[in-house]
């Protein structure tokens, strides 16, 4: 980038200089390494989903069902990521997909889209510290409210600590899940084989029991589908991280490609191994019509009950001989609440703190305010003090992501900008990747709702699972007309004007897609569809630094070394 610069002099001149409170001086420290980044998108996948809720998708759509559901909607997060990854390695801010929305698509949609998924990472940690409540009543009822605040601040503190004390609270959170996930498979496995209570071979018995593997047919598979899709959310927030990221030119593309095969890995296999498994424990097995004990049949009785005793994951403990399977996945599911909970916390954070940077400003601008350690602290204190309704984000978010990458690489080309400036780039997704992204959710969140209407109408479903589409547009409607018609509010309420917005442009910088200059009192024509044509392609790329360098230069002394193939497995697994 530099020697490009050097080249062409008048070229720095037409990059827009950003003020304090925009990157790389906002505040934020690149603190967070490839491993904790990459845990830390484990952390906002991984969790009760998969532990509780697997079983209510079995008992609903079969094993058959439940595996082709979460392959297929595992291709599609693949895609998205990849798209993001793109995105978040050119640039690299905090805000992650909700700033590409603005900059490449729509500031009013992004507008919506932020305060959305802002809203979504807030409640989501009231409802992880209600969760933290009732799995803490399985051993004691002792004022729940109580271990509910002393959670809440502990949280807070992690949170306002450090980026780096975040990430690494993270870290071990997330290993414990990783480390009962990958002792799950290796026992499911086994008990599978015969290490059972029966000593019995079970192989694919479940597949042939009656009424599988496809259980109620299209509309199973269809209950199971919404499901896969929302155990998989939260995988886009990993980019939320680019922000903070040490060297995101290398590190990024490193998370994208091995954090989402971590997650596919461990959902398919666990998957696997629960559709498959079958055992001979008198108190779990249930006695079909062909007289054959079964463990995890989906006619498990309370299997959609989503309590820790009916987990497939303690059932299939309880099958290879614990009898303590109940309490330790209770405490797993406590560790993973409380990260889901801290994570939660982290990225409302950080898109709260993105939304007070923008331009134009999306939140008032004291969310922007970073202690000296780098914490938004504002911004935090304003996300924990949300305990309200939840919305389901993550549709949207994959929405979102697919639309800015679509006219991302299109504006990339439009200005003729040669591919091989792209600091990553997958190839064999072009041109194909972000159509489908776009294409495959926008249906997916047409059809969430079509068990909703089956056999009888379900106003409740309907209404929860639909209602997020017209909060959007009420939302994108709101912001076009503040922004359009009545900039007086706009300015009044953030406390700016048009002419001292977040980002200062000089007399020789092309003005954002959005707004006009025709109008020097401050009124403008405002273009809500961002002209991929004029839009700054080169604001916001990162630079590599003297750390980012060093860090690549010890890392390749490592592999080369003589404990190369320790450092690589490391770097693989870590």
């Amino acid at each position: 980038m530099d020697e490009k610069l050097q080249e062409a002099p008048g070229l720095r001149d037409q990059i827009p200089q950003v003020c304090a409170a925009d990157a790389p001086k906002t505040g934020l420290r690149r603190d967070l390494s490839t491993r904790q980044v990459s845990m830390i998108a484990i952390a906002g996948t991984i969790g009760t989903g998969l532990f509780l809720g697997t079983g209510r998708s079995l008992a609903q759509g079969g094993p058959a069902s439940i595996l082709i559901c979460y392959v297929v909607i595992g291709f599609i997060v693949y895609i998205t990521l990849i798209l993001l990854g793109e995105l978040a390695t050119q640039y690299p801010v905090a805000g992650s997909f909700t700033v590409y929305a603005s900059r490449f698509f729509s500031p009013s949609y992004a507008f919506a889209l932020s305060w959305n998924y802002w809203f979504n990472d807030a409640v989501s940690v009231a409802s992880d510290l209600t969760a933290a409540q009732l799995v803490l009543e399985y051993w004691t009822d002792w004022y729940p409210w109580v271990i509910s605040i002393l959670f809440l601040v502990f949280l807070l503190s992690i949170n306002a600590l450090s980026v780096r004390s975040y990430g690494e609270m993270e870290y071990l959170l997330s290993l414990l899940k990783v480390v009962t996930i990958v002792v799950f498979i290796i026992m499911g496995a086994l008990v599978n084989a015969g290490v059972n209570r029966e000593h019995r071979y079970i192989g694919g018995e479940n597949w042939r029991l009656p009424g599988a593997p496809f259980v109620d047919g299209i509309a199973g598979f269809a209950r199971v589908l919404v499901t896969a899709s929302f155990a998989y959310g939260g995988t886009e927030s990993l980019a939320v991280t680019a922000g903070e990221t040490r060297n995101p030119t290398r590190n990024m593309p490193r998370v994208v490609r091995t954090v989402f095969w971590r997650i596919l890995l461990f959902y398919i296999l666990s998957i696997l191994m629960i559709g498959l498994n079958g055992g001979s424990h008198p108190y779990l097995s249930v006695d079909l019509s062909d007289g054959v004990s079964h463990a995890v049949p989906y006619t498990y009785p309370n299997l959609s009950n989503r309590s820790t005793t009916t987990s497939p994951f303690t059932i299939v403990f309880l099958e290879a001989g614990s009898n303590v399977a109940a309490s330790f996945m209770n405490t797993v599911i406590l560790t993973s609440v409380l990260s889901a909970g801290n994570h939660a916390l982290y990225a409302g954070t950080r898109i709260l703190y993105s939304l007070s940077t923008s331009s134009p400003r999306l939140a008032p601008q004291f969310f922007s305010y970073t202690t000296s350690s780098g914490v938004p602290l504002w911004a935090l204190l304003g996300t924990a003090s949300i305990s309200a309704l939840c919305f389901a984000s993550s549709f949207l978010a994959w929405l979102s992501i697919g639309i800015a990458s679509w006219r991302f690489r299109k504006a990339w080309l439009a200005q003729g900008r040669p591919l091989s400036e792209m600091k990553f780039r997958a190839s064999w997704t072009w041109p194909w990747g972000a159509p489908f992204v776009v294409i495959s959710v926008s249906l997916i969140i047409l059809f969430q709702g079509w068990t909703s209407f089956y056999h009888t109408f379900s106003p409740v479903d309907f209404i929860s699972l639909y209602i997020e589409l017209p909060v959007m547009v009420l939302m994108t409607l709101f912001w076009f007309l503040v922004r359009h018609r009545h900039s007086l509010i706009y300015q009044r309420w953030f406390g700016v004007s048009e002419s001292s917005d977040n980002t200062i442009y000089t007399s020789e910088a092309a003005e954002p897609s959005g707004v006009s200059s025709s109008h020097p009192t401050g009124k403008h024509d405002y273009k809500e569809l961002v002209d991929i044509k004029t839009v700054d392609l080169l604001a916001d790329e990162h630079t590599e630094d003297e750390r980012d360098v060093e860090d690549d230069a010890v890392r390749a002394a490592r592999r080369k070394g003589r404990w190369g193939w320790a450092w690589r497995i490391y770097e693989t697994i870590a």
